[in-house]
């Protein structure tokens, strides 16, 4: 019985060891947790500062610029289409060869001419033929009539002799007018004929160079009584070239006549050409009409200045920038410091809440509110703080932004990094400028 008194008395301190030991794991983890939580408030009292990097405002100039792509053309160019149909009996020149005015250019066989040509000539000799006979016959009759009409006069002849001899004068007459009227017909199917085969022979209407050629010798070809015809060449005055761009209809309204446009065309690598705006499409050119990714351009044509005389030639890719304003000694800051805040939904109120209607519902209150356009703002450094500044903006070029106001000159903005100007900062931002990574391009000279 000792025994097993002994047992359970050892067995009962060994179990109050055990939940003393337990509930001390339990209040270490708790201390533990307590800890933590404790760390994890103070770290989110302690102040953020955010890295950014400056550039003091100055005042430049600032060019405004629309960019297209495009091709060089020739700003004179003929299309030579076959205007009689028939095989190329003769081709002198090739692609690349230079032509004056009146140079042959095309020889069309002329063969399925020469026997209408010879028909409608001979149905005017015969034609001519009989009216000759019945100019004779209008003299008999004439002389007749006189006859009768003497006769008549002495009552020799009757009324009715009398209107047979007029019938008959008067029928002559109209017969010689028919065929007079035939044979005018009879020339103009004549005129019509020789006019085709004179299109047999096509020459130059202008010089130039001959920029493409479609056909080859003993080919045959349409005319244009079949639709357009066949185009056989083109001709093309290289000494004055263009370039034609496509402009988004959001772009060209900045675009006037006569701006400046810089020209980089592929072929010329080393090589920035000048020119000028002279003519602007009125009328869009679409594509992609009724489909999501419908896009509408106008067609831009710059003349381009080749003083040196370089080998352009239609079809060369071109980027061309066009100057559409220029303002000089603005101030200016870097595009990337300029960013947008949404107005606050709850910053529409009243000097007085009796200054508020009673009938003022919510739905008037959300309209005025969708008036509410984001804010462009910077953020300016002062005493280590970020401050937030709204600006009003004017033109800009691909790295500064004209400031019409909201800052002054030699003001500290802020110009990255994108996330500390976009996301990061707020009004009173603790910041910590370092101007030594080169993270932006550098300014502007």
């Amino acid at each position: 019985m000792a025994d097993l008194n002994n047992t359970g008395v050892q067995n009962g301190a060994k179990k109050k060891k055990k939940n003393r030991k337990k509930k001390f794991l339990w209040i270490s983890a708790a201390a533990l947790l307590l800890l933590i939580i404790i760390a994890v408030v103070v770290s989110g009292k302690k102040e953020k500062i955010v890295e950014v990097q400056t550039e003091k405002i100055k005042k430049q100039s600032i060019t405004q610029i629309v960019t297209a792509t495009g091709k060089v053309q020739s700003e004179t160019k003929v299309n030579i289409s076959a205007e009689v149909s028939g095989e190329i009996l003769a081709l002198p020149f090739k692609e690349g060869d230079d032509v004056k005015k009146g140079d042959l250019l095309v020889k069309i066989k002329p063969d399925a001419y020469f026997p209408q040509l010879k028909q409608q000539s001979a149905a005017i000799k015969v034609l001519e033929s009989n009216i000759k006979t019945q100019e004779v016959n209008l003299k008999k009759y004439d002389l007749d009539l006189k006859r009768v009409k003497d006769l008549y006069g002495k009552g020799l002849a009757s009324t009715s002799d009398l209107e047979t001899a007029q019938t008959s004068y008067d029928a002559t007459i109209a017969q010689i007018n028919s065929i007079k009227a035939q044979i005018n017909q009879q020339k103009a199917s004549l005129s019509s004929v020789e006019y085709d085969l004179s299109k047999t022979t096509i020459n130059a209407p202008m010089s130039g160079t001959v920029t493409q050629l479609n056909n080859e010798l003993g080919e045959k070809v349409l005319g244009t009584s079949y639709n357009i015809g066949s185009q056989i060449m083109t001709i093309s005055d290289l000494s004055k070239m263009e370039c034609q761009v496509e402009v988004g209809e959001t772009d060209v309204t900045y675009i006037k006549l006569g701006d400046t446009a810089r020209i980089q065309i592929d072929a010329f690598p080393n090589r920035v050409f000048t020119g000028y705006v002279y003519e602007i499409a009125n009328t869009a050119k679409a594509k992609g009409e009724g489909t999501q990714e419908e896009v509408v351009n106008f067609i831009v044509k710059i003349r381009i200045f080749n003083e040196q005389g370089f080998d352009l030639r239609p079809g060369m890719s071109c980027t061309v920038d066009i100057e559409v304003n220029k303002k000089d000694n603005v101030l200016a800051v870097p595009i990337q410091s300029v960013t947008t805040r949404d107005e606050d939904s709850t910053s529409f109120t009243f000097k007085d809440d009796k200054d508020k209607p009673e009938n003022l519902t919510n739905e008037k209150e959300s309209k005025s509110q969708k008036k509410n356009k984001p804010k462009e703002i910077v953020f300016v450094i002062e005493n280590g703080v970020a401050k937030k500044k709204e600006v009003k903006t004017g033109i800009s070029d691909d790295q500064y932004i004209e400031i019409i106001e909201g800052i002054t000159e030699n003001d500290e903005v802020v110009k990255g990094s994108f996330k500390a100007i976009n996301k990061d900062l707020d009004n009173g931002t603790k910041v910590k400028v370092d101007n030594g990574k080169k993270k932006n391009k550098p300014d502007k000279e």
